[in-house]
């Protein structure tokens, strides 16, 4: 594998109390950029949360000292063979929260979350009826790629789901709550929030969409599309059995799982949209909404 493949990317969290997140940031950051790697690390009081990405034999330098560290010993890194670098840059970065969301409780997952299933027992809970089964993403997420009969959430950050929950399942507070997401992170503080809520039967996939992918009983089943990474891949493929598309060209109806920023510089639009490589040519890479709006500024100038 190192042959094909002398990259590697690590997705990785683990909630544990650190004190002085501002020194560790600074420390950690020398620290990868010594190894040389390159991606994106948030750290916290509450703990880390990180996706890098380099050589293997740096990557694993990188595991085997954050293991040693008595703090992290525990934590779980999720690997991906890569080409190259899935990121530019090393940022290292000190936050309030690992994931914001920004709800005047105390949310700590160590003492509060929702069951953890294994790929195993969550690909069988999924079949049971009358399960909810709710995504922890953003809709833009849900859209590349999601599990069947999920729900899709309305909204476009994490700490819009509060409210949303607050809004659209206060009626199901005593169903049997199924949550995932990408790895796992994002559903900690969602399953503590709706167990606060009052939600009375919560569980969460351990270890997100990623590791559910990977395991060697389910493959993915009953995963449809593709899994929204937060680096220059985009997106990684999850089911192993019965691959699909279900994100669709905003322009000309194509399935496709590209996904790209808008170009509209002078509107500063950059709203991410499925366009296919023909109509990426086509339409320059502008969204629908820009392309048409540019369409007719045209129109208008030319009859001047």
């Amino acid at each position: 594998m190192s042959n094909t493949h002398p990259y590697q990317v690590l997705l990785y969290y683990h909630y544990v109390p650190i004190e002085d997140p501002e020194a560790f940031t600074v420390e950690h950051l020398r620290f990868c950029n010594e190894l040389g790697l390159k991606g994106r690390i948030l750290i916290a009081e509450e703990g880390i949360n990180g996706t890098v990405s380099g050589p293997i034999p740096a990557t694993q330098a990188y595991m085997d000292a954050m293991h040693q560290d008595p703090r992290f010993k525990d934590m779980v890194f999720k690997m991906d063979p890569h080409e190259g670098d899935a990121f530019k840059k090393m940022h290292v970065r000190h936050k309030k929260e690992l994931v914001t969301f920004r709800v005047d409780k105390e949310l700590d997952p160590n003492h509060s979350s929702g069951n953890r299933l294994s790929p195993e027992e969550f690909h069988r809970e999924m079949q049971e009826e009358d399960v909810v089964i709710l995504d922890g993403r953003t809709g833009y997420e849900y859209d590349l790629g999601h599990f069947t009969n999920a729900i899709r959430p309305d909204v476009d950050s994490f700490r819009e789901f509060p409210q949303w929950i607050r809004e659209n399942l206060s009626d199901k507070k005593d169903k049997k709550i199924l949550t995932y997401c990408t790895g796992g992170i994002r559903c900690e503080k969602l399953s503590a929030f709706m167990l606060d809520e009052g939600f009375t039967d919560v569980s969460q996939l351990q270890g997100g969409i990623v590791t559910y992918g990977k395991d060697p009983e389910v493959k993915g089943e009953g995963f449809k599309g593709k899994c929204f990474v937060f680096d220059e891949r985009m997106s990684v493929p999850i089911n192993q059995v019965d691959e699909s598309i279900v994100s669709h060209c905003c322009h000309c109806g194509k399935p496709t799982t590209r996904y790209v920023n808008c170009t509209n510089d002078n509107d500063k639009c950059h709203d991410l949209h499925f366009n296919c490589e023909e109509c990426g040519e086509k339409y320059d890479g502008y969204c629908n909404h820009c392309y048409e709006q540019n369409s007719k500024k045209k129109e208008k100038e030319a009859q001047i």
